[in-house]
């Protein structure tokens, strides 16, 4: 049985990939929308979720769980002032994974991972 299995190892050891999600995180809170293949793309939307509903709790344990995973103190600041009150009446989905293209290098399915509701959004097609 597979339980508690959910997350992919993307080819990394435990150390490497822990460092690879709090950089990824760190950047997309940091410039709202980033490019990456799409399975690290999957792995940052949960981790970023969670620091968003972090920044909507606002207490001082939210604040210390999110700079154990937010690498600088100005964008955890963002995260709680900034991010917190642009996502106050949302109750979850605070990312968008866009499939992109296909790199050149390796064949690779590439991916936008963005904020939604953010300033300059994609507008969402159907």
């Amino acid at each position: 049985m597979r339980h508690g299995k959910r997350q992919g190892k993307l080819g990394r050891d435990s150390a490497h990939r822990l460092a690879l999600l709090r950089n990824m995180v760190t950047a997309l809170l940091e410039h709202e929308r980033i490019e990456t293949t799409d399975a690290k793309a999957w792995e940052v939307r949960r981790v970023a979720d969670r620091m968003i509903t972090l920044g909507k709790r606002g207490d001082l344990h939210a604040r210390r769980r999110a700079l154990a995973v937010i690498r600088d103190r100005a964008v955890t600041s963002k995260l709680f002032d900034e991010l917190a009150e642009r996502y106050a009446e949302r109750p979850g989905g605070y990312t968008r994974v866009l499939k992109t293209r296909v790199r050149v290098g390796d064949a690779a399915p590439m991916a936008i991972v963005e904020l939604v509701d953010r300033d300059g959004a994609a507008p969402v097609t159907e």
